[in-house]
């Protein structure tokens, strides 16, 4: 038997921890065959190479934030006008965060998340991004020295609470709230413990605070224990010391 190469094919063959020989013994290598193999690419769309990639994005993120060190992750309105004081109140917020021995992390995007990147990357931390595909995806932001990119959001949410020691949420939209309720409801039902949340900016958030007591809570689908599972505040100083007091760090 000869390889199609025409040079003889070995007696005893080794892939891996296989032993082939005589009959059995394989033409080429395995690096050939994936190479010089073409087929149908349906596969790429199954629900099985999804799981695949799902993996792998679980395990690039928690090989690029597993030596992070303390950290807290930020978030607010990517809509945010780098002239507002909220803008203002981001970047003093990551610079204070950083001082206070934390790396910073946010979805690596403009406005509120740009500020809080911006602050911890000026005070000398670590600025980190984490990014996720959309279709009006404005890429990560200059401010950000570590960064990663996340095509499901699921995956991203996870990163977010496994690598942070609180959050610090920041006026926002749909997203903001998404990962707010996400904390709040892991902390309730104590998936995760120890975890400060500071919800800044008192007259953004005391209409859903209101809701929460008078709506929610009133009508039995909460209970007012869980208005402690978060803090008000509109000192930059304030929001800090409640983090680093509830951590220990």
């Amino acid at each position: 038997m000869a390889s199609p190469q025409g040079a003889p094919v070995p007696e005893e063959q080794r892939l891996g921890p296989v032993l082939r020989r005589h009959d059995q013994v394989q033409a080429g290598t395995t690096d050939q065959r994936l190479l010089d193999s073409v087929g149908p690419s349906e596969w790429v769309h199954t629900d099985p190479w999804r799981v695949m990639r799902i993996q792998s994005e679980f395990v690039e993120g928690f090989g690029a934030l597993a030596e992070l060190g303390p950290a807290v992750s930020v978030f607010g309105s990517a809509r945010t006008p780098r002239d507002s004081k909220e803008y203002d109140a981001g970047v003093r917020i990551g610079r204070a965060l950083v001082d206070a021995g934390f790396a910073v992390i946010t979805g690596g995007g403009p406005g509120a998340m740009e500020a809080a990147n911006k602050g911890a990357k000026e005070a000398g931390g670590v600025s980190v991004g984490l990014g996720i595909e959309l279709p009006f995806e404005q890429g990560m932001n200059d401010y950000v020295n570590l960064g990663v990119d996340f095509r499901y959001f699921f995956v991203r949410k996870t990163c977010f609470v496994k690598y942070a020691r609180g959050f610090v949420v920041l006026p926002g939209g749909l997203g903001t709230l998404d990962e707010l309720f996400e904390a709040l409801t892991l902390v309730q039902t104590r998936k995760v413990t120890r975890f400060p949340i500071v919800l800044f900016g008192t007259a953004y958030w005391s209409g859903l605070v209101d809701w929460l007591r008078d709506t929610l809570i009133a009508e039995g689908k909460a209970s007012m224990h869980d208005l402690e599972l978060f803090r008000l505040s509109d000192d930059v100083d304030e929001a800090v010391t409640l983090l680093t007091k509830e951590v220990g760090l």
